[in-house]
């Protein structure tokens, strides 16, 4: 059974079933389970990750995992340890496999913005790593979602304020890269800290990325890798997107070479393994497929409609293939969506007869429960019959709406999976 619950509804023209069966083949190379299964073993008292191997007979091994793959990852690796594993905490934005025999604890936070939720499994992630001892061997899972979930703000700054600052930062277009800078510098559980809390035990931490070139020091805020970043950097970004920050307490980083001559930092599954599979799915179709942009950035709408005009000059029989992360900039309208299905909302302005875009979020979650949406004449077609405005939801920033009563929405669920958003573009 495949990720997409809503395929047969979708489905209803050959290229998009080619296009939904495309998707498909991505979730199954990004699933969570699967891949640390592939990619993880024990062989003779070692276990191997990789190219790498780390000794485990005789020492206590732990189990911490931050985002939206902690706790399928977390599962996974216990299944590959048994006995081996001593105990382990997960914080996560949803358990969907709740095993009461479990030795991993699992403390659910929210997301997209923090809690007092978050600052107690921040807390709890801080307490289990404060006792480990130099033999001991502490394996991370660092994924998508994390640094929303490892909030810890001085105690002069709250959730709230830390929601305000994101929302601001947010709607004036600052790309992951410049938002997880700030967020670094206002929580004492990101940026090296959990590296500097399990010090001195051996660590190795698998990196789940999620961001635009895989640059696996902004994925979570990097929790487990020496910061490079300063405070003074945090300040910047407020400054260029004209934020004031008043009442922002910003916290330096630690710096010290020490906490981190025994730690691995492993990127161990990333928006390259969705598109190496999707590209294969698609040659398989009889498209000729081409991995267009690993790592696009900028505006929603303006993505969606570069990627139209691509697909305009391109032969018959293309798959153009896009992993990156787009923004959406709030400058009109509250109404309620996410970038992918802005991407797609936009793109179907421009697209022709026989070309189709679908983006979709890799979680399943679009800020909605919509995983993202098919731009294509049979979602025109939908539009007309309905009385749907593609310029009216646009200007509102309610993609979530029109999606919804056009009837072309991809619904996932949740996947436990997160490695940046994808798109998929086909010709006929």
């Amino acid at each position: 059974m495949g990720q997409i619950r809503n395929f047969g509804e979708l489905g209803v023209s050959e290229l998009r079933r080619d296009a939904l069966s495309i998707v498909e083949a991505g979730f199954e190379a990004i699933n969570t389970d699967r891949a640390v299964m592939r990619k993880a073993q024990v062989v003779s008292d070692e276990l191997h990750i990789a190219d790498k191997i780390f000794k485990i007979a005789g020492r206590k091994v732990y189990y911490v995992g931050v985002g939206k793959c902690a706790v399928t990852a977390g599962r996974a690796i216990e299944k590959i340890l048994g006995d081996t594993l001593t105990a382990g905490v997960a914080l996560d934005v949803e358990d969907t496999n709740q095993d009461s025999s479990s030795k991993i604890e699992i403390i659910i936070g929210t997301h997209p913005l923090p809690s007092e939720a978050n600052v107690a499994g921040s807390k709890r992630i801080l307490r289990f790593l404060a006792d480990k001892k130099e033999e001991d061997l502490v394996i991370f899972v660092v994924s998508g979602g994390g640094s929303t979930l490892l909030c810890l703000p001085e105690a002069s700054m709250t959730p709230a304020d830390e929601s305000e600052l994101f929302k601001e930062l947010t709607k004036k277009g600052a790309p992951i890269q410049d938002l997880n800078i700030v967020r670094k510098h206002i929580s004492r559980a990101r940026g090296s800290a959990l590296a500097v809390s399990a010090y001195p035990a051996e660590i190795v931490s698998l990196i789940f990325s999620d961001v635009p070139g895989n640059d696996i020091h902004t994925v979570s805020s990097g929790p487990t890798i020496l910061d490079s970043s300063t405070v003074r950097d945090a300040q910047t970004v407020l400054t260029k997107y004209g934020i004031e920050g008043a009442g922002v307490e910003f916290i330096e980083t630690p710096k010290e070479q020490k906490y981190f001559e025994r730690v691995t930092n492993m990127l161990f599954l990333s928006n390259q393994d969705a598109l190496s599979a999707m590209s294969d799915e698609a040659a398989r179709r009889g498209y000729t497929a081409t991995i267009a942009d690993d790592r696009f950035t900028g505006e929603a709408r303006e993505v969606g409609r570069a990627i139209a005009e691509k697909l305009h000059s391109s032969e018959p029989k293309t798959a153009l293939l896009y992993s990156g992360e787009s923004t959406v900039k709030i400058d009109t309208g509250v109404g309620v969506g996410g970038r992918n299905q802005e991407l797609s909302l936009s793109a179907l302005e421009y697209l022709n007869e026989g070309e189709l875009i679908l983006p979709f979020a890799s979680d399943g979650r679009d800020n909605t429960n919509h995983a993202g949406a098919i731009a294509d004449e049979i979602t025109h077609a939908h539009a007309r019959e309905k009385n749907l405005s593609i310029e009216e939801h646009l200007h509102a920033h309610n993609s979530y709406d029109f999606f919804k009563s056009s009837g072309d929405a991809l619904i996932t669920g949740y996947t436990g999976s997160n490695v940046s958003d994808l798109v998929i573009a086909l010709k006929k």
